[in-house]
């Protein structure tokens, strides 16, 4: 049944971002009585961690992105409108638009997230992509499948190798994913299917400027994932920054290594919005904020997800993960209806750690509870159950829950489609 629609004069807010942050939050207001205006750049709503596999041809994009307007397709109190935010104007409490128009509000949040950082080196972008969009991933994928045609068409040996080279700048959670399911693609799935190459020989490189893979997790799971990617082939290069990329290859400390496919996985800076309100923001450019999740001075305006810098309860940043920005979203959620009902505003927010969960091809994750740590079979089991219970919807669940169990019976990947075009970057520096 239909949310009924509030009147004109109700409270309006409006909420930029379809993330989790933003998703939780004007979720947890049905029934508020509000006029909620729901901006996003693009059309669905994301669910990133699964991401990866997008660009690694287990997933299909419509497995874990749903159309905003579909989601809230029920609530009469949900204006939904695909625009491009540019900055605020705090004191006339209006959004600004790119097409030149504004949005007034009453109460405005800010849940823009997060994009990719090259530490000052942007012009490695367009020759290592990241993954943060379906776009990023759709990139990857193609960059990757077209390295191997190329290969296979290749007859000089120096210039096949760099082709067979993939590297993932970057060992955290998403650099570690990558690394590992690019191997099991290269030494399982397509070594039968080619006649002038054997993909069982593709070299794949993470590199990590640090110690470590995986620093955020205890050191003997670290230890774990680090052997894990050694069994599925992957050279694992640690304490090795790299301090170039060209369109030939990486150059890893002073050592240059030929490379066709390079992935970002090293780095993320906030959206914009600390400058957009002129407050005060940390390295990574994440707006600090109040015991409520406001803007500094601005208690009609809420930063939340990974735009903002929200200090746990030991002074450590909450992390950037799907659970920090929906526990965020639920507080604001819980001091607006507060604020309209004339009551005490809540207890200042307090994250709740759920939990860090990391994947390392089909067969072997580790999680951490802090209290408790699992790795090997139990984990993967964990990692995936939980995974699938934050999917949107039955479909969802039951798509990506058909998809892992097609790619572990048969050994192959549903989704290895070369799309947007056939051209790969020149191999020329």
């Amino acid at each position: 049944m239909a949310e009924a629609a509030p009147s004109p004069a109700a409270h309006h807010l409006v909420v930029v971002g379809a993330g989790f942050a933003g998703l939780q939050l004007v979720r947890d207001l049905k029934g508020a009585g509000l006029r909620i205006t729901l901006i996003d750049q693009r059309n669905h709503h994301l669910f990133q961690p699964l991401l990866y596999q997008v660009a690694t041809t287990i997933l299909a994009t419509s497995e874990i992105a749903w159309p905003i307007r579909r989601l809230f397709r029920e609530r009469e109190d949900v204006t939904t409108l695909l625009a491009e935010v540019t900055g605020v104007d705090a004191g006339g409490r209006q959004v600004l638009l790119s097409d030149s128009s504004t949005i007034a509000y009453d109460t405005l949040v800010l849940a823009t997230g997060a994009r990719h950082s090259y530490f000052g080196r942007d012009e490695w972008e367009a020759l290592a992509p990241g993954l943060k969009t379906l776009e990023d991933a759709t990139t990857i994928r193609r960059r990757m499948l077209l390295a191997f045609e190329q290969a296979e068409r290749e007859s000089d040996p120096a210039a096949q190798q760099a082709l067979l080279t993939f590297a993932v700048i970057g060992a955290g959670p998403t650099g570690v994913e990558l690394a590992g399911i690019i191997a099991e693609l290269a030494k399982e799935v397509l070594w039968q299917e080619f006649r002038h190459i054997d993909t069982r020989k593709a070299r794949i490189l993470l590199i990590e400027a640090g110690p470590r893979v995986l620093a955020a997790f205890p050191a003997s799971l670290s230890d774990y994932a680090k052997a894990a990617l050694d069994r599925l082939g992957v050279e694992v290069l640690l304490g090795r920054p790299v301090s170039d990329i060209r369109t030939d290859g990486v150059t890893i400390g002073e050592e240059f290594v030929g490379c066709r496919t390079v992935v970002w996985a090293a780095g993320v800076a906030a959206s914009p919005a600390a400058a957009w309100l002129g407050t005060p923001a940390d390295r990574a450019g994440r707006a600090t904020v109040d015991a409520n999740l406001n803007a500094p001075g601005r208690p009609e305006i809420f930063v939340i997800g990974d735009t903002a810098a929200v200090p746990t309860a030991d002074g450590q940043p909450v992390p950037g993960i799907a659970p920090a920005a929906k526990q965020q979203g639920a507080h604001v959620g819980r001091v607006i209806r507060a604020r309209l009902a004339g009551q005490p505003a809540p207890p200042p927010f307090r994250y709740r750690h759920q939990g860090n969960l990391a994947t390392i091809g089909k067969s072997a994750a580790v999680v951490d509870f802090g209290w408790l740590q699992l790795r090997g079979w139990i984990a993967w089991w964990f990692w995936g159950i939980a995974h699938i219970f934050f999917l949107i919807g039955a479909r969802s669940r039951v798509a990506v829950a058909w998809s892992w169990f097609w790619t572990f019976i048969s050994g192959q990947h549903s989704a290895r489609l070369i799309t947007q075009g056939r051209k790969a970057p020149d191999p020329k520096p």
